[in-house]
């Protein structure tokens, strides 16, 4: 067995083979990192599950490596989906009111940033959209008021921008329904 010294850099430890020539080696020519024994060097629990999981990774990259030699292509998961697609998913099982429907922040924080934006929870949604923010309680209803007005009041000191009465008219049904 091969003569290892224990280094701690900050607070990962690391176990590296010291320069003798019957280190083990890859087949990439690199050293492999095999953990010692209990009788030559006690780790501490967090020691070992960091040696575990560099272990770990250590034996997918080989896995991934033998099916690319092998020629298989390794299956990919499936696209993630965007945060926009998610949200919308959310106020839609909302308003279907499905048992399975949880309340989730981040989806709630991103209708609330978005629901201005045309593009971004298009017409069809935002009727959807003002029934959700009916139920709307605490600092969320207040922030969601405040910055509603923010944005009018920034609105009214601009000049009227063409492209923006679809974005006034959301933030008055916002505000006539919280206010």
């Amino acid at each position: 067995m091969p003569a290892f010294r224990h280094y701690t850099s900050c607070d990962t430890s690391l176990l590296l083979p010291q320069a003798l020539p019957s280190v083990s080696e890859s087949r990439h020519g690199g050293a492999v990192l095999r953990p010692v024994p209990d009788a030559e060097l006690e780790l501490s629990p967090e020691e070992q599950r960091v040696l575990e999981r560099k272990l770990k990774k250590e034996r997918k990259k080989e896995e991934r490596q033998r099916l690319r030699e092998a020629g298989l292509a390794a299956q990919h998961p499936p696209a993630r989906r965007s945060g926009a697609e998610l949200a919308l998913d959310y106020l839609c099982t909302w308003a279907q009111k499905h048992k399975n429907w949880r309340f989730q922040k981040t989806r709630q924080t991103w209708l609330l940033l978005h629901m201005y934006d045309r593009d971004k929870v298009p017409d069809e949604h935002f009727s959807t959209m003002l029934a959700y923010l009916e139920g709307l309680q605490g600092r969320a209803r207040e922030l969601t008021v405040q910055k509603a007005e923010a944005l009018m009041r920034e609105l009214d000191e601009e000049d009227p921008d063409p492209l923006l009465p679809g974005r006034v008219q959301r933030i008055r049904q916002v505000l006539q329904l919280l206010s």
